[in-house]
């Protein structure tokens, strides 16, 4: 049970993470991106190269990830966002749906349609915590999203730069009346987007195989965590992921693992039934 409670809140760290991802760029720009689990693969996938190509050590190989995502988020947002910003938001969100089949088939066409596999930091087998058998890359992911969700915070209330990001997510007209350059922080909004969603692809490679069809499952679940979290909220992204991850585990391990990826959409199904608002109560009714 306590090895099942952990293999959960792992992958539901990883769906918290990609689905801050999301949060953040609806915030700023009010815009869904739905290529945010490619960004994941792109991410991953780098990481993968830096390992098994450049033969870089893996912690190595994590920050050779982090810093090409950081351009790849700005690369992003100057060509799927920046050229239709004036545009209505549904011509964004299209957008980014051709940028994740693009993005899809462009790693299919360097990587191969096979999977690449690489370990974790700290090798692949299994720690005795009293008696559980544990993954040291589980308790890696717990570790380093506690540790996200924390410098999040404090990037977002006592930074400068994290203030300005926020009032320009919360009101764009009265941000740039104060003098904040919006241009500038939604870019920053894409790039640290980005980074987060590489830090997540890096994390789950262990554990999950590295495929240019792996952002998919992982973009969708996520996309998922952050309704039932309650769209546009932070700390619901976070929550609804780790609801989904171990709601996914548990249903996998006690009713039927062929079907493990439908779990979380049958919760999302039930919780826009019952509880429309999301865990933390935003409105999505017009966002989704």
């Amino acid at each position: 049970m306590a090895q099942l409670l952990i293999n959960g809140l792992a992958m539901g760290s990883i769906y918290g993470l990609v689905a801050l991802g999301f949060v953040l760029i609806v915030n700023a720009v009010n815009v869904v991106n739905f290529a945010q689990g490619e960004v994941v693969m792109i991410g991953t996938f780098l990481a993968a190269t830096a390992v098994l190509s450049l033969h870089l050590p893996i912690i190595v190989a994590y920050l050779f990830s982090l810093v090409l995502m950081a351009g790849f988020g700005y690369i992003f947002q100057r060509v799927a966002y920046y050229p239709l910003r004036d545009k209505p938001a549904i011509t964004v969100i299209v957008c980014t749906i051709g940028v994740s089949v693009f993005l899809k088939n462009v790693a299919r066409l360097i990587w191969g349609p096979q999977p690449l596999f690489f370990s974790g930091l700290f090798g692949d087998q299994s720690i005795k915590i009293f008696s559980v058998y544990v993954l040291p890359q589980n308790l890696l992911i717990l570790g380093v999203t506690v540790a996200l969700v924390l410098f999040q915070y404090w990037f977002f209330n006592k930074l400068p730069l994290g203030r300005m990001m926020q009032a320009t997510a919360q009101d764009q007209e009265a941000a740039a009346l104060m003098g904040i350059r919006v241009n500038k922080m939604i870019a920053y909004t894409f790039i640290y987007s980005s980074m987060l969603a590489a830090a997540a692809g890096v994390m789950v490679a262990p554990i999950y195989f590295v495929s240019p069809e792996m952002g998919g499952t992982l973009g969708l679940k996520a996309f998922c965590a952050s309704i039932i979290g309650g769209f546009g909220s932070i700390p619901g992204a976070i929550l609804g992921g780790l609801f989904i991850g171990v709601v996914e585990t548990f249903a996998a391990a006690y009713i039927s693992s062929i079907y493990k990826d439908a779990f979380a959409f049958i919760v999302l199904i039930l919780i826009l039934m019952f509880l429309p608002q999301g865990v933390f109560g935003e409105k999505i009714s017009e966002k989704v």
